[in-house]
């Protein structure tokens, strides 16, 4: 945290402009070194200075320089932002000429990094940085955005201030009992409000759930025996030829993928090899693959013609799982029993003249309520770790419970509860371990 790093911010490559940042104590003194225009050590925050990149009296670029001083910046610490044009030869010059004079190389996400360690954000906003660099739609761009503005934090907060409450009136009660008009801490005055705790980090998981499909997308895949078509489904809903089509039996024989964008929701479908008994090698390795698909896929499309053994005994590995039976090339003659699929959710598909994608694409979003999840109201955990973190405060609440039906003594049961304040406080960074925090900037690309 002493020295000071540099890093490319942009994608390497050929365009209009490059920017390179450093942040550190020496930052303005070593961007001053090979700049050549306004003394940079004695310009006002937060303004941009014309001038050139100089190596001795070599002029390498023409550039805009933009500085913000210490503590108003991202990383709390002297920024300094180098727009040269884009191109790989001229952005690299700079980056030596940087770390030649004093630079070090950034690791990734070290600037992120720095803002965290610094108190700039919280461990939540830093992740939205990533979420909103990995946005795909406008909806999860929303969803980062309203992160970075600290409301979700701001929710978890106010939790820890609640479990926080009770451990003050807990800590009275016991250190000073002789107080008579402190209120007296009783189980049966604990219990509601771990109740509401409860039901509060119960919603925030249901409804982060919800916001975690629309962020990351669900995977469907399409499943039935050979030659039904779910080839030219995939390649239908992608709106390209990804898959290979032909009107041989077994053509598939290995995971094809593809993603789209449904209403602001992002689906990878995987086609998969069509299931039957085989004798072929290399096709049973894909039929494998087509039952492991099963168990890893949110939403299975069982594409049918008639109905065989083998198709039963599929319906049967899937009938619990969110589904829809899709009945393919549908100008042909019937030749499915319906009857067999109870109440399941049926399209009537032609993947030639393009008939039924639209009410596939609606079946779709009312098997995950889609329309109810997109809401205005996104103030939810986003992530996996996060929604993990708080998963893990659910025992530790029914051990409250448990020990407050069985009247055990206020400081044994105040464990759990401090246990429960920590948990949150990792969500946000309260408390955390260098290990993970680690780990978590590292996935970040170099330069944010």
């Amino acid at each position: 945290m002493n020295d000071t790093i540099a890093a490319i911010s942009t994608a390497l490559g050929v365009g209009a402009i490059s920017i390179i940042r450093i942040s550190g104590k020496k930052a303005l003194y070593i961007v001053n070194k090979i700049f050549k225009g306004k003394n940079l050590m004695s310009v006002p925050t937060h303004t941009i200075h014309y001038g050139h990149i100089i190596d001795n009296d070599k002029i390498i670029d023409e550039v805009l320089v933009s500085v913000m001083k210490a503590p108003k910046s991202f990383t709390v610490e002297d920024i300094v932002e180098i727009n040269c044009h884009g191109g790989i030869a001229t952005t690299n010059k700079i980056l030596e000429l940087l770390l030649i004079n004093g630079c070090r190389l950034a690791e990734p996400g070290e600037f992120t990094k720095r803002a965290f360690l610094n108190g700039r954000i919280d461990l939540l906003e830093a992740e939205s940085v990533m979420d909103i660099l990995k946005a795909k739609t406008e909806k999860t761009r929303e969803i980062g955005i309203n992160q970075l503005s600290g409301q979700v934090s701001e929710m978890i907060r106010n939790l820890r201030q609640k479990i926080l409450e009770i451990l003050a009136n807990i800590e009275v009660n016991i250190d000073y009992p002789e107080y008579e008009d402190i209120e007296e801490l009783t189980l049966n005055i604990i219990n509601p409000k771990i109740i509401d705790i409860e039901k509060q980090i119960n919603k925030i998981i249901i409804n982060s759930s919800n916001i975690k499909i629309l962020k990351e997308g669900i995977n469907v895949s399409i499943i039935g025996k050979p030659n039904v078509g779910k080839s030219s489904l995939l390649n239908l809903l992608l709106e390209e030829e990804k898959a290979i089509v032909t009107d041989i039996e077994g053509t598939t024989r290995d995971i094809v993928e593809g993603r789209v964008i449904i209403d602001n929701l992002i689906i990878n479908f995987i086609d998969t090899a069509g299931i039957r008994e085989t004798n072929n090698i290399i096709e049973k390795i894909g039929v494998d693959k087509s039952f492991a698909q099963i168990e890893k896929s949110d939403l299975i499309l069982n594409n049918n013609e008639k109905i065989s053994q083998e198709e039963i005994n599929l319906y049967e590995k899937i009938k619990d799982k969110n589904h829809i039976v899709i009945i393919n090339k549908m100008d042909l003659p019937n030749k499915l029993e319906k009857n067999i699929f109870d109440n399941d959710t049926i399209i009537d598909m032609c993947t030639k003249d393009n008939k039924g994608l639209e009410e596939l694409k609606k079946a779709i979003k009312n098997i995950f309520n889609l329309d109810k999840i997109e809401t205005n109201d996104i103030t939810y955990l986003t992530n996996a770790r996060s929604i993990a973190i708080l998963k893990q405060c659910l025992p530790l609440i029914e051990n409250i419970r448990v020990g407050i039906e069985n009247n055990l003594p206020i400081d044994i049961i105040e464990i759990d509860i401090k246990e429960i304040w920590n948990k949150l406080g990792l969500i946000i960074g309260e408390t955390y371990e260098d290990e993970l925090i680690n780990q978590l900037f590292s996935q970040f690309c170099l330069g944010k």
